[in-house]
């Protein structure tokens, strides 16, 4: 017998309402989340709140260990919930996004980048860890490659849906082209990759490596590198703007 979930018309015309502006998936997901959660808190239907409710919810989270970015994420799926889907923004009059402290990123030289991508485990996080430092993808980017956003003609990555679900091109590299080719013709002996897949498949090749999988990847890197600064796939990011900057590279080419 099959059994399916039921959703209440309430978080119906809320998803209704996301899709009509295309939120992204992650962040669909996110404000769902985070009405449930309030729901869970309130012990009643969300749309019954008040004012005060909602400021108690925020007072709660804060007391709760909250983090600032993390308390500003359930609070915009609330605006969202409140503001859009209900039409009563009033109601998050008390309840403020917090203000997130500015720190500067933390910048690997070019030497431990090029300890930190010899140090990855295997051929394929060495390739994706490169081709994230030479063109300054995000990391979400770099797993969502296929084989054909490779264009070695023009010498370019098609970058698909972006941040922003914007389509644009990077920049490719002679040097990476060829550390691209290399992983090619390997990942096609070992049966890995299958034709006009993914660039960097997961352990079945009809999908892709995931973000966690290469965000594990490059923490395991920075420790077998002894590298002590706090090291993320968004350091590659930072590394690649910087040091094109301290290259004299037009700010505007970057």
């Amino acid at each position: 017998m099959e059994t399916t979930t039921r959703i209440s018309p309430l978080r119906q015309r809320m998803i209704e309402d996301m899709r009509m502006r295309k939120l992204g998936d992650r962040t669909q997901e996110g404000y769902v989340r985070a009405v449930r959660y309030f729901a869970k808190y309130l012990g009643r239907s969300p749309d019954t709140a008040t004012v005060e409710e909602l400021r108690n919810y925020q007072l709660y989270l804060v007391d709760h260990g909250t983090s600032p970015a993390w308390l500003n994420s359930p609070i915009s799926g609330l605006k969202f919930f409140f503001g859009v889907t209900l039409d009563r923004p009033e109601l998050m009059a008390k309840m403020q996004p917090v203000h997130l402290p500015r720190k500067l990123p933390v910048i690997l030289s070019p030497e431990e980048v090029g300890r930190l991508i010899a140090a990855a485990g295997n051929l394929k996080h060495q390739t994706a860890l490169a081709l994230a430092y030479a063109t300054g993808l995000r990391i979400s980017e770099v797993v969502s490659l296929k084989v054909t956003d490779v264009d070695s003609q023009r010498m370019t990555l098609r970058v698909e849906q972006g941040k922003g679900q914007k389509d644009r091109y990077a920049l490719l590299s002679p040097l990476l082209l060829e550390r691209l080719r290399v992983w090619w013709r390997v990942a096609r002996a070992q049966g890995k990759m299958l034709d006009g897949g993914w660039l960097f498949p997961g352990l079945n090749p009809v999908q892709h490596l995931s973000a966690r999988q290469l965000s594990r990847a490059v923490h395991a890197a920075a420790d077998e590198a002894g590298i002590e600064k706090r090291v993320s796939m968004h350091s590659l990011r930072h590394a690649f703007a910087t040091h094109l900057l301290e290259q004299k590279v037009d700010i505007r080419l970057i």
